[in-house]
């Protein structure tokens, strides 16, 4: 798994030197820890059908490496990063504590 966070790394900081060329002038790369891999993928699962409602202005890229679900956002404008890094934690609070609450089905 750490292969996975450095490749995550290292795109990430390609497409850093890529958008401050281009317009993608404000970015914000969040981690949580979700105590396990499987719990981290259950989360990244469940966030990943919410795509971005402005393609065009915010970009957001996941992945999960050794339970933790690491995201980058990148915005053409700061206002935009800030309501979409806002209304993922939002949702991301909602989707931990449903895993908190009950976990891996499989555990019943």
């Amino acid at each position: 798994m750490t292969s996975d966070r450095t490749e995550l790394a290292a795109a990430m900081a390609d497409a850093a030197d890529i958008t401050s060329s281009s317009g993608w002038d404000f970015t914000c790369d969040y981690e949580v820890d979700c105590g396990s891999e499987e719990h981290a993928y259950i989360v990244y699962k469940t966030l990943a059908v919410d795509k971005e409602l402005q393609p065009d202005k915010v970009r957001r890229e996941m992945a999960v490496s050794g339970g933790k679900l690491l995201v980058h956002f990148e915005a053409v404008e700061a206002r935009f990063l800030r309501a979409s890094f806002s209304a993922f934690v939002d949702l991301m609070v909602l989707v931990t504590k449903l895993v908190e609450e009950y976990g891996d089905v499989r555990q019943a």
